[in-house]
């Protein structure tokens, strides 16, 4: 290869991969929307906790119902296939509640979108591998996180503008636009006519571009259904995928009912001050992720992860428990607790198992239906004796991965600075 092929190759490699760090920034804006709303769902639809938890229960059940299917689907198809699928799924979701914005459309659509989030969530590591270089994966794989994380954080922010502008800022182009779309008690289903507009453009860019060949390492391919099904009887397999379900449950959990708990109990404007606090969580989330890697470089991780469910069990507690001031600052703050959870229980799956990774993931990430399940448990519990007994549930969930700390026998550990000494 010539020295210009070869830096046009790289060209179009950083273009890739920057266009792989866009579409984790777009799946998490998204994702992390759902959490602020609930309040504004409850109030406009007049709504049981029970049925507004059905609403994140429809969103991540997707991800159990498609994860698999989804990298069978790669298998037959490619991941450009995949992926444009994907963002075609969110597309009509999107479009579907910002025309019809009924709570029946509502829990349809965000089946829709959830289902288009698994498939790229499937599809997108193998691409930064091959995009990237397998040399740069550990730093692209950071990065990306990164990334999603400020998507995270910028999303209740995203909301709280928008229910605060659409239909009073007529000087602003995209907001008088989107005042004429949306009926005028509900401002914030402005967000899925921008949502529907993102998502189409995001589908086209990457119908139109070239994708890499991706080629698949053994340990990488997702296997047939019998693998699966010998998986599935594995103790350690089903002993991770709890533990899957059980973090997403309690970072779900808090997540979607934080905003409603400060309403109810604190009498914080949900539209600001349960927002920001939404925003933080996911704010927090990620700079814990960013300043976990360099813990994970001196401790154990299984001892991490036992710290930093207590710190979250404890947080949690004052929380639920303690006076408005306090419930502001602890909820957020449940968030820096929780980052290093989801990386820290994957390794540790995957280091438990000597073969069949690739299959082993699917079934992890089948796991974060959790998000569906344990939202929908606090809302029901919530009916019948309040909100904070429902959010006691998460005592539960956060107390599993707690136990994780203590069973966990990987066949690999984290490599530490002290390992490396001796």
């Amino acid at each position: 290869m010539t020295p210009s092929a070869t830096a046009a190759a790289e060209e179009r490699s950083r273009r890739m991969v920057g266009l792989l760090f866009l579409i984790f920034f777009v799946m998490s804006l998204l994702t992390n929307v759902l959490a602020p709303i609930i309040p504004d769902i409850l109030q406009t639809f007049r709504l049981s906790l029970t049925a507004a938890g059905f609403l994140p229960f429809s969103f991540f059940v997707a991800y159990g119902v498609m994860s698999i299917p989804a990298g069978l689907l790669i298998s037959a198809y490619s991941e450009k296939t995949v992926i444009v699928a994907g963002f075609a799924a969110a597309t009509c979701g999107a479009l579907s509640f910002a025309v019809f914005p009924v709570y029946s459309v509502a829990v349809v659509s965000l089946f829709v979108i959830g289902c288009g989030m698994a498939m790229l969530q499937v599809s997108i590591n193998p691409l930064l591998r091959v995009s990237g270089g397998e040399e740069n994966m550990a730093f692209n794989s950071a990065l990306a996180q990164l990334i999603f994380g400020s998507a995270s954080f910028l999303s209740p922010i995203l909301y709280s503008y928008l229910v605060q502008h659409v239909g009073r800022d007529r000087s602003n182009l995209m907001l008088a636009a989107l005042a004429r779309l949306v009926p005028e008690h509900l401002p914030w289903v402005s967000l899925y006519w921008l949502f529907t507009v993102i998502s189409g453009v995001m589908m086209i860019t990457l119908w139109v571009t070239r994708f890499p060949a991706v080629q698949l390492k053994a340990d990488e391919k997702v296997g047939t259904w019998p693998t699966h099904r010998t998986l599935l009887r594995n103790r350690i397999v089903l002993l991770y995928f709890i533990s899957t379900f059980a973090y997403v449950g309690s970072e779900q959990g808090t997540a979607d009912w934080m905003s409603q708990f400060l309403a109810t109990y604190h009498h914080f404007d949900p539209q600001t001050s349960g927002a920001y606090a939404v925003s933080w969580f996911w704010g927090l989330l990620t700079a814990g992720c960013l300043s976990g890697l360099l813990l994970l470089k001196i401790f154990d991780s299984a001892r991490i992860l036992t710290v930093f469910s207590v710190a979250a069990i404890v947080t949690l507690s004052a929380a639920l428990f303690g006076p408005g001031s306090w419930a502001l600052i602890a909820f957020p703050l449940i968030g820096l607790f929780a980052s290093l959870m989801w990386p820290v229980i994957i390794s540790l799956a995957l280091n438990s198992l000597a073969e069949h990774h690739g299959s082993f993931s699917g079934i992890l990430c089948t796991g974060i239906a959790g998000g569906a399940v344990v939202p929908l448990l606090i809302g029901r519990i919530g009916d019948r004796f309040g909100l904070r007994a429902g959010m006691t549930f998460l005592y539960l969930t956060f107390g599993w991965v707690l136990s994780v700390g203590f069973w966990a026998n990987p066949l690999v550990k984290n490599k530490t600075i002290r390992a490396r000494a001796e």
